[in-house]
């Protein structure tokens, strides 16, 4: 479908589209002074951006039609008044009229009445004059109509819609879905969407009872109370659906978006990580964290990465037309072991394409049958730290490894775990050994490895283990029969909407919730459907990733072999080649592409006037210095990749069999602190296995 919209002549439109929007990308790629990001690392972006993203823009006619449904019926029952100028009580006795109409035959009707409903939550914007007044509107809407019980109404109606065999057939016998094959669903996931994403966030002028409403809201989603289940499983089912090829119709983005946002609400994000750790920890009796470890980042500055072999010559050859000699020493060898690093990568770059590509195949044909920011400082000043940002960890296992080495290095023979007879080492060991024990570190992971290990030597005199119902334990019981299938699905759609992935014949169709109807026929409608199709797909990888790593951050906090059954799979999946193909880009390209039209972002495209669009405008883009879902999309994939790989040798060297470093270099272009950090991270652990001409030729990136 999106091959057959988007082609056409060197004369037609979208042709002229499609240049102008490779001149734009190759501006972007040809710029070498990137400035720092300003960028705060968080959950979430703010509710305005989540809100609009919900909406592609060729949804834009619907919030007319979804008013119109609106004012049809209340004009009615409102007596000529506005809603915003009702009692609490009147919008009660209307909102039970609606909630009837739910449960009428006519799938016309129920539609009509689903729509009314879905304009309350969209802040009744037709009363509303500005942006603040459309979201406070909204936020006293969901929260009403969660009193009046509209969120179990609307997921009867959403198991209805899944089991609808009629309409599943009737777009599979069409060759080409597009927006209109799913309309219901995308009614009552945007209404559902609407009410998790407002009713989970806290403002400081909530209600007492809004607060209450909060916590039972999130009770009621993590128990098992849909269908036996919790209401996350229930998305999840349907994401597998749609990939299995059983629902085509499916509004994926939405679904993601809705999935993402229920575990987020339901578990906790970066915040309540902490503080649940902090307990756990209290618990087993270990020591209380020195730090915050997402705190401690958001005030790291960013680096410039080292400058390449040919700016360093250049500044030689400038001091030479300067007449002062110079004798080059240090900075001589540098150039040297630099001197084939650009050739080398871009030759490395070649082949990673190749190796991750065919890695990748597997994931389209095979895996189905498995069984499985602070102030900007000026450039001229450095500031060299103190100390370390945070506080280093040293494991047991590096004191018994440092240790076995300085044993055979000195005595000759080693004495297993023993780390505390020093007899025979030399003074600066015993000093060595002293500092490592003073930064000693029992992670949560390694008491509940051990409490395994206790309770398969003696389950009789141990006896059951009990385990807490706790939300993410709840969550992961009903998802641990499909898991290997849900993992798979996220990672096929996120295949699917990668930049830097071809179209394939057999590829999954994400974009049935953003194709129009009728095609573009215009240069104008070709560019606004190519925003409209990149911002999709951004918004797509954005949920993922962050799907991914809350879910990972939360199992291994619970258990860590819940956490290790789930990282399995997911590299069972080919999710390390995944993420590698999906930096194998400009990154920085991706990071301030600019897929997004500013007037028609919600809410501001239903109180202001749309002006008239035009090319121009369109290829300009809007004015901010980065895309705030891409960088937050590559900071979650880098930290997904650092949790895969971490301590563990075979998918190391998965990273080295698949040129990871050349990549990973190329992301150190972008001066953000924390995507820094991960990236750097990645390559420090690999560092032991490349050879010594690499590490000779990139000491600079590694210090």
């Amino acid at each position: 479908m999106e091959a057959a919209s988007l082609s056409g002549g060197n004369g037609s439109p979208t042709a002229r589209a499609k240049e102008l929007f490779r001149n734009q990308r190759k501006d972007s790629e040809s710029s070498v002074d990137f400035p720092n990001v300003e960028f705060e690392y968080g959950d979430s972006d703010t509710i305005v951006a989540e809100l609009s993203e919900l909406y592609s823009y060729t949804e834009e006619p619907e919030f007319a039609i979804n008013r119109d449904c609106f004012e049809e019926d209340f004009a009615i029952h409102g007596k000529g008044r506005k809603w915003v100028e009702m009692e609490e009580t009147e919008h009660k006795t209307y909102l039970m009229r609606l909630l009837d109409g739910l449960d009428v035959i006519n799938r016309e009707k129920r539609l009509k009445f689903a729509r009314a409903i879905l304009y309350l939550a969209q802040g009744v914007f037709e009363d509303c004059y500005t942006e603040p007044e459309v979201v406070h509107w909204a936020r006293y809407n969901v929260f009403l109509l969660y009193e009046m019980g509209t969120f179990g109404a609307l997921v009867e109606l959403l198991n209805m819609e899944i089991d609808n065999s009629q309409a599943c057939s009737s777009s599979l016998r069409k060759p080409a879905i597009s927006l209109a094959d799913s309309t219901e669903l995308r009614v009552l996931l945007n209404i559902m969407y609407l009410m998790m994403e407002i009713m989970r966030r806290e403002v400081e002028d909530d209600k007492p009872e809004w607060s209450l409403a909060r916590d039972g809201f999130r009770n009621e989603l993590s128990s098992p109370v849909y269908n036996g289940e919790p209401f996350a499983i229930l998305l999840f089912s349907l994401v597998n659906k749609f990939c299995c090829g059983n629902a085509p119709h499916c509004p994926i983005k939405k679904v993601l978006l809705l999935l993402w946002k229920t575990i987020l609400f339901c578990l906790g994000g970066f915040e309540e990580l902490q503080e649940l750790k902090m307990e756990k920890r209290e618990q087993l009796g270990l020591p209380a964290l020195a730090e915050n470890s997402i705190e401690v980042m958001r005030t790291l500055r960013a680096a410039s990465p080292p400058a390449s072999a040919m700016d360093l010559l250049e500044q030689q050859q400038r001091r030479g037309r300067r007449g002062r000699r110079v004798l080059v020493k240090q900075d001589s060898l540098d150039i040297y072991c630099e001197r084939d690093e650009p050739r080398e990568e871009d030759d490395e770059a070649d082949d990673v394409d190749g190796g991750i590509e065919g890695e990748l195949d597997s994931l389209e044909r095979e895996t189905l049958a498995q069984p499985l920011a602070s102030p900007r400082l000026p450039p001229d000043r450095v500031f060299f730290p103190r100390c370390l940002p945070w506080t280093p960890k040293v494991r047991e296992k590096d004191i018994e490894e440092f240790l076995e080495v300085s044993r055979c290095k000195f005595i000759g023979f080693t004495l297993g775990n023993d780390t505390d007879t020093l007899v025979g080492l030399p003074r600066p060991i015993h000093e060595s050994v002293k500092t490592l024990k003073q930064h000693k570190y029992i992670s949560i992971a390694e008491v509940q490895a051990k409490r395994e290990e206790e309770l398969q030597k003696s389950p009789v005199s141990l006896g059951a283990e009990k385990v807490e119902q706790t939300p993410i334990e709840v969550q992961y019981q009903g998802m641990l029969y499909n898991l290997p299938q849900y993992m798979i699905a996220l990672l096929k759609i996120q295949l699917a909407a990668a930049p830097t992935s071809k179209a394939k014949t057999d590829s999954i169709n994400i974009l049935a919730d953003v194709l129009p109807e009728e095609m573009p026929i215009t240069v104008l409608q070709s560019m606004k459907l190519g925003i409209d199709v990149n911002r999709h797909k951004e918004i797509i990888v954005k949920a993922i990733s962050a799907l991914m790593l809350l879910l990972l951050k939360h199992l291994k906090l619970n258990h860590i072999y819940q956490f290790e059954y789930v990282s399995q799979h997911l590299v069972f999946a080919n999710c390390i080649p995944l993420i590698l193909k999906f930096f194998n880009q400009n990154i920085m390209s991706y990071i301030t592409a600019k897929n997004s039209i500013a007037v028609l972002d919600y809410p501001h495209c239903v109180i202001h006037e749309l002006p008239e669009l035009t090319t121009e405008a369109l290829e300009a883009g809007d004015h901010n210095q980065f895309c705030w879902r891409n960088l937050f999309s590559c900071i979650n994939l880098l930290r997904i990749l650092n949790k895969l790989t971490k301590w563990k040798h075979s998918r190391t060297m998965m990273l080295v069999v698949f040129k990871s470093a050349p990549i990973l270099k190329r992301v150190l272009r972008a001066k953000q602190a924390i995507m820094q950090l991960y990236a750097l991270k990645l390559l420090k652990i690999q560092t032991k296995y490349m050879g010594r001409q690499w590490r000779k030729s990139n000491m600079k990136t590694m210090s």
